[in-house]
């Protein structure tokens, strides 16, 4: 009995579906006794923003929310998720766990639909698991990672589904369905304007181009209008009402409709551009492609801050192996994948549509990793043409059939095998969690935990409480004092501290007031450093800065602040110096603090061999860097007793030199640093647990993080 389209297309979709969800079940399968990557018996998630999406769904979920503590309740991430959690019988932490693997398996409907769109199931087919599990698009959207990316690549390419079929088959229903879908991409990604855009480009292109030709453009017309009413800058509801009241107006009066059709048009561009425009557009630009190590801020001071976007790997710049890898597998999938689109276009051009997710997927070469799923979709499809007509060559169906088979497996085995090595942890371990958990019990939710921001949204999950900064709001003036107050010395780290938090505070209070009020008598208020040098009556922030080291007036106090000071951090302490390394009136910077880790080191009866260059003579007490020989200042050994208490052991050989090094026994590592980076309040309170008792005090102290109280 022959199996109609429609069955097939099922029986695919179901097949690609199980297949995209196994595979993400090998990291499961591979971590299922490490209990350190559970936390009440449950799997935690391994990417940092995912805490961000949960933190809004734990606070819908149990009705508590306060102004200004950054809740996302109302991101549609947050939503679907507290929703899913209430109507399903699966604990909290198993949804946002297993979410990803789920939602980013539905890819495979589209791309099947689109294969079916040009008459060829079997190419849909194989591009839906190429695409299901390749590099970048796993990477993403693996068990635990919890995060927008989950849809991010679904709704675009259903987007060109609905586009294609919209165009091919002239059907109206289709035109409804890629507004809806503008709508819902919206809703759950606000910065989509780009590629929504993008498309609208290419089909108006192909209008003009039918204008020209004398073709009938009257359906495509009508298809980019209702793209733009669907994407102006207006509130999800309220374009969903004005394009389904379009619609039924096509569907009761298609004569008028046409009619009036060119206005239609225009006043979708008029208000598109009245609510918005390309301000979203040219915003994504200069984030990520127009970017500058330093930004400026200017009113009644100007100042100038290191930019975080140059320290974001999936920001920069990647090798082009790594580009063609994470989208195709390996470099000869890549190219061929290239070739098989080109193939494809010639015989179907309307997959020219597929343009705008290639190029922002190229985009990644030099505008970061992070875009390369974009193009993941699209050259999949072209890989999968080429497969399958080559393998319609053979005039043998069996021989035809083969070359299909092993040609499938061969693209596939390399992201098979990369998802297998691709062993990425969770974001904290059990151990690091218990103690955010045990200070959720000491602090209160308008209490602050100050960390660095790659550890923020984290800390509001488990703890429960403020902070200031994490992964969305970390631009330069917001890092300069969090910086400052990490790598500094705990006497104008303090001070820092409490100012930090009291200027947050207050700046609340007046965007509050600033909204009751008219823009003619809102109040002005720049970033908070650059208050702070005003407030104090500085003109220059050095002089402000240089204050600290004596005994300002600080703020009344209005809630207690802990600083959260983890191991891990000790991994990127020369990327959190950069913020605050610099002066803040010229953007000039400052001479990098030395400062090497070593966890390879090989010891004999002479030296201690750090590796890259870097040895400790131990006769001479000498620190070989390189050529140089060099005094060591301070050598100190740190070790936990068996009741967990930490010791130190200092050794003073030359009070003179700028060089210690430190033995953190317990860690196996070497540490090799300058005075500033010695005297710094993460190394005084972390590494050696000396801090000032009229200035901090202790509340939980772990190897993996501890966690001390402001008392100022």
């Amino acid at each position: 009995m022959a199996i109609t389209d429609n069955k097939k297309t099922m029986i695919y979709i179901l097949i690609a579906f199980a297949f995209s969800i196994a595979v993400r079940l090998i990291w499961v399968y591979q971590f299922s006794g490490v209990e350190q990557f559970k936390f009440n018996n449950q799997f935690m998630i391994n990417t940092n923003d995912g805490y961000f999406y949960a933190e809004g769904s734990r606070d819908i979920l149990s009705g508590v929310h306060q102004a200004h503590d950054s809740s996302p309740v109302d991101s549609a991430g947050s939503v679907l998720t507290a929703f899913i959690a209430k109507v399903l019988p699966f604990s909290f932490e198993t949804v946002i766990f297993y979410m990803p693997a789920f939602f980013a398996s539905l890819l495979v409907i589209p791309i099947i639909l689109i294969g079916r769109s040009i008459g060829k199931l079997e190419v849909g087919f194989i591009a839906a698991l190429l695409a299901s599990i390749a590099w970048s698009y796993y990477n993403r959207t693996m068990v635990g990672y919890f995060d927008t990316d989950l849809l991010n690549i679904v709704f675009p390419t259903l987007f060109l589904w609905s586009l294609i079929w919209a165009i091919k088959t002239q059907e109206d229903k289709y035109i409804l369905f890629t507004a809806f879908d503008i709508i819902a991409y919206r809703w759950w990604y606000p910065q989509s304007y780009s590629l929504e855009f993008a498309f609208f480009g290419l089909v108006g292109a192909y209008v003009l181009y039918q204008y020209i030709k004398k073709e009938d453009f009257q359906h495509n017309l009508m298809l980019i209008t209702f793209m733009m009413f669907a994407m102006m800058g207006l509130e999800g509801l309220t374009r969903f009402i004005v394009v389904v009241g379009l619609f039924v107006l096509l569907k009761a009066q298609r004569e008028l409709f046409f009619k009036y059709l060119f206005y239609l048009f225009g006043l979708s561009i008029v208000l598109f551009m009245l609510t918005g425009g390309l301000s979203p557009i040219w915003g994504q630009l200069k984030g990520y492609v127009f970017k500058d190590a330093i930004s400026i801020t200017q009113d009644n001071l100007k100042l100038h801050f290191f930019s975080v976007m140059q320290t974001i790997r999936e920001a920069g710049h990647i090798p082009f192996e790594t580009f063609a890898n994470r989208i195709s597998g390996n470099i000869v999938t890549f190219f061929f994948s290239i070739i098989g689109y080109l193939w494809l276009v010639r015989k179907n051009p309307i997959m020219l549509l597929g343009l705008p997710m290639i190029g922002l997927g190229f985009l990644a070469y030099s505008g970061g990793l992070r875009f390369t799923i974009y193009a993941v979709p699209v050259l999949a499809l072209g890989i999968a043409f080429l497969i399958v007509e080559l393998s319609s060559m053979m005039k043998n169906n069996l021989l035809k059939y083969a070359v299909m088979v092993i040609a499938t497996i061969a693209i596939l085995v390399p992201n098979i095998q990369h998802v297998i090595a691709y062993k990425v942890p969770t974001v904290f371990t059990n151990n690091e969690v218990v103690v955010l958990d045990k200070l959720k019990k000491i602090a209160s939710r308008e209490d602050y935990v100050v960390g660095w921001w790659d550890y923020g949204y984290p800390i509001r999950y488990y703890a429960d409480v403020k902070t200031l900064s994490d992964g969305g709001k970390h631009n330069g003036s917001i890092n300069f004092p969090t910086s400052f107050i990490l790598t500094h010395p705990e006497a104008e780290a303090a001070k820092m501290l409490r100012l930090d938090v009291e200027y947050t505070e207050e700046s609340f209070k007046i965007d509050d007031l600033n909204r009751e009020k008219n823009s003619s008598n809102k109040v002005k208020r720049i970033n908070n450093i650059g208050q702070m040098t005003l407030d104090y009556g500085y003109k220059n922030t050095n002089d402000f800065l240089a204050s600290l080291k004596t005994d300002i007036k600080l703020p009344k106090k209005t809630r207690d602040v802990y600083l959260y000071l983890p191991n891990k951090m000790m991994n990127i302490y020369p990327t959190v110096t950069l913020f605050s390394n610099l002066d803040l009136m010229t953007g000039h910077k400052g001479k990098q603090p030395f400062f090497y880790k070593s966890t390879n080191f090989k010891e004999n009866r002479d030296v201690i061999d750090l590796g890259h260059g870097i040895k400790i003579e131990k006769r001479s007490g000498k620190l070989i860097i390189g050529k140089n020989r060099v005094s060591i200042n301070r050598f100190a050994k740190t070790f936990y007793d068996k009741s967990g208490k930490l010791h130190t052991q200092l050794q003073t050989i030359n009070p003179t030199s700028n060089i210690n090094v430190i033995f953190m026994s317990n860690y196996g590592q070497y540490l090799v640093v300058d005075n500033s980076v010695y005297d710094s309040l993460y190394f005084q309170l972390f590494v050696f647990e000396h801090y000032n008792k009229k200035l901090f005090k202790p509340i939980i102290l772990t190897p993996l993080a501890k966690v001390y109280k402001l008392k100022i």
